[in-house]
């Protein structure tokens, strides 16, 4: 024992004397003084006992001074790091997607954007925030697509609005029968003054009579033959769209043109870009671009329309895209959902990517809302609002088909809508009495009145008895609001089950009762503890959206409200 203690006695002195003796940062608070002090200290170490040694080594004095004063002789220096701070409504936005062409209050007219002005009302009263255009631009003729994505188009059909380009110009003009670009700023202002951001779809991509074709022919790949090969996004394909050759020798002059494009919609007001098939343009140029644009105007951003390989969404994320669509739109079942939201919620995934739900899009018509009719039919879109509304910060509908409940597939096994407005002009009955628009207006104002519903990374998902009944809850990050979702998955069928709520986790003391309150029927409930009874009938309302309120017991009984 002795001749350990002498040789840690040994290991000690030389730890002592090395500490202070090494070169240190002569940039503190108090300047060169610290030199001398740290010398004076330094020389202290090699004087005396042992335990006055390592008073000097342990004196505050000497410790707050080498902690201002670092050894950095092999310190790592690395650049800085920008920080990008993006506006509120890449984190939290309502979208409502419409085409202008259809917005028109006669049947068989082409809509205006003086049309969509007027429908403006329609769109803030469901409580929506942000209004989507598709592409508004001049349409080309060649190889049009008819109704149906007929490959002969008639004398009178409109044609796709993605592709892009004409006669009367392309990606900076607008179609003539939509109105002039002052009619445009016109719906700007008219949108901001009712709370709606207009977003507008960027489409990097034309028609065969686009005026680049001819101006600029090398920014487009050609085949041995000369011609163009049209675009593909297997299995589906576009012969009335040419791609851009993103990697041409004449890149740079396109990547400005491009850049450009987007310049000129900012100019008109628009502060939000909904961006077309992003995955099959070249990386570089997105990351270029999207900087190049939020350098010079930081309150725009841009949503990918990616339904893509997970690696090559999360990619685009990297690179700028403020949110992305994703795979909510074919996740159905209880398991896949969980597995699903709670990839997208949770690192590493959170740390990148935000999603944003849409049940269905013009190009999208799931099996799921294709099936049943009557009340079922209803369940269906009702459960699938109030998922894609409580489970994403941000989450969108096409309309009016998803309010108006459309469900006619163009064939068995199709996802494409019968008489889709991708390729022609339709008529919608707005009024119509089995419209949801009430309910999706009821489901946005719980969003906006909860902020425990405005972000994403708040998602807990809660064990319920029943395989029908999806159970999650939401905390806001301040604590002061929680918000439980109990949605039952079948159309058809009544189901109930216990719930298992993690109370800690929702802010709620185990041995206080609590208060619910459904805020879509204004039902309310007294709970105790983390186990209570849950039974939903999808021929009423397939969903409760509850906001939790502790109950405290003194001399006055009173709610607080989480």
């Amino acid at each position: 024992p002795s001749s350990r203690g002498a040789q840690r006695r040994s290991d000690l002195d030389v730890e002592i004397a090395t500490g202070p003796a090494g070169p240190r940062d002569d940039k503190g608070p108090a300047g060169p003084r610290d030199d001398s002090i740290l010398a004076r200290l330094a020389d202290d170490l090699t004087k005396g006992d042992l335990a006055g040694r390592v008073a000097v080594a342990l004196a505050p004095e000497l410790l707050a001074r080498v902690a201002r004063h670092p050894d950095r002789r092999f310190a790592t220096r690395a650049p800085a790091l920008p920080l990008l701070v993006e506006p509120e409504a890449a984190r939290f936005s309502t979208w409502y997607e419409m085409f202008p062409r259809s917005a028109a209050v006669e049947a068989g007219r082409h809509g205006t954007f003086r049309d969509v002005v007027a429908r403006l009302d329609y769109v803030a009263g469901m409580g929506f925030d942000v209004l989507y255009l598709p592409p508004i631009h001049p349409i080309g003729t060649t190889f049009r697509k008819g109704r149906n994505n007929a490959r002969a188009a008639g004398e009178r059909d409109v044609g796709s609005p993605w592709a892009i380009g004409g006669a009367a110009g392309g990606h900076d003009a607008i179609h003539p029968d939509l109105g002039t670009l002052d009619d445009f700023r016109s719906l700007v202002r008219a949108a901001e003054k009712r709370g709606i951001r207009i977003a507008l779809d960027l489409a990097f991509q034309c028609s065969p009579d686009h005026p680049w074709l001819q101006q600029h022919p090398e920014w487009f790949r050609h085949r041995p033959d000369g011609s163009i090969q049209h675009a593909e996004n297997p299995p589906k394909k576009y012969e009335d769209i040419v791609p851009f050759d993103f990697e041409s020798e004449a890149w740079r002059e396109l990547w400005a043109a491009l850049l450009g494009v987007a310049e000129h919609w900012v100019a008109q007001g628009v502060t939000i870009f909904r961006v077309d098939n992003p995955h099959t343009k070249a990386f570089p140029f997105w990351e270029w671009m999207i900087a190049e644009v939020r350098g010079r105007h930081p309150e725009v951003f841009f949503l990918a329309e990616a339904f893509t390989r997970p690696k090559v969404m999360y990619r685009l994320a990297k690179i700028g895209f403020s949110q992305s669509y994703n795979y909510f739109p074919w996740r159905t079942g209880k398991r896949e959902l969980v597995a699903y939201c709670e990839e997208l919620t949770r690192p590493p995934v959170a740390e990148l990517f935000r999603p944003n739900l849409w049940p269905n899009t013009p190009d999208i018509l799931t099996e799921q809302l294709q099936h049943g009719e009557g009340d079922a039919l209803r369940s269906v879109y009702m459960q699938r609002l109030v998922l894609a509304a409580t489970l994403g910060a941000s989450y969108g509908i096409y309309g009016p088909p998803f309010e108006l409940m459309e469900a006619r597939p163009r064939e068995p096994g199709s996802e494409e809508y019968l008489d889709s407005e991708k390729y022609q002009l339709r008529h919608w009955e707005l009024e119509s009495g089995h419209s949801l628009a009430e309910l999706i207006g009821r489901v946005n104002r719980i969003r906006r009145e909860n902020p425990a519903l405005q972000h994403d990374r708040g998602l807990r998902f809660h064990p319920v008895d029943s395989e029908a009944l999806l159970c999650f809850s939401k905390v806001a990050p301040e604590g002061d609001n929680a918000v439980v979702v109990v949605v039952n998955l079948d159309p058809r069928h009544r189901h109930g089950g216990w719930l298992d709520l993690d109370v800690a986790a929702l802010g709620i003391e185990a041995e206080r009762p609590f208060q619910v309150h459904d805020l879509l029927t204004d039902a309310r409930f007294l709970w105790h503890g983390g186990r209570n009874y849950v039974e939903l009938d999808p021929r009423s309302v397939p969903a409760s959206i509850l906001r939790l309120r502790r109950r405290v017991r003194s001399e006055v009984d009173f709610d607080y409200v989480l």
